[in-house]
C-alpha cells in the first residue's frame, strides 16, 4: 500500500501562480510513475502531468503544456507541480497518484490516490 499526501492548493488570482506537494509513503518500491490529475464538479478526473520514478521522462496534458511544471524529489519520494500562469479553467480539485505503470499507462496498473487538494483561480 502507498500513501500520498498532497498539500499546497489554495485561492490564486489569473495569471498567478500555486505549487502542489505530494509526498509519498508506504511500499514505494515497485511504483515507477506519479503524477497529478484533477477533477471539474460532475466530470471524470483528468490527466494533467505525470512524471517517471527516476525524473527521467515526463508528460503533460495539452492544456497545461507551458504553464506547469512536474517534477520530483525521488530520494525524498516527493513529487511537485508548479503551476504558472494559472486561469480559472484550472480550477479543480487536483489529486496525487502513483502507479506501478508508466506514466502513460498509470491509471491501467495498480495504482493510488491522495485525498485531494483545491485549487481556485478567480477572474
Amino acid at each position: 500500500q502507498v500513501q500520498l499526501v498532497e498539500s499546497g492548493g489554495g485561492l490564486v488570482q489569473t495569471g498567478g501562480s500555486l505549487r502542489l506537494s505530494c509526498a509519498a509513503s508506504g511500499h514505494t518500491e515497485g511504483v515507477y510513475a506519479m503524477g497529478w490529475f484533477r477533477q471539474y464538479p460532475g466530470k471524470e478526473r483528468e490527466f494533467v502531468a505525470a512524471i517517471s520514478w527516476s525524473g527521467a521522462m515526463l508528460t503533460y496534458a495539452d492544456s497545461v503544456k507551458g504553464r506547469f511544471t512536474i517534477s520530483n524529489d525521488a530520494f525524498k519520494g516527493t513529487m511537485y507541480l508548479e503551476m504558472n500562469f494559472l486561469k480559472p479553467e484550472d480550477t479543480a480539485d487536483y489529486y496525487c497518484s502513483a502507479s506501478r505503470g508508466t506514466i502513460w499507462t498509470m491509471t491501467d496498473s495498480e495504482h493510488w490516490w491522495g485525498q485531494g487538494t483545491r485549487v481556485t483561480v478567480t477572474s
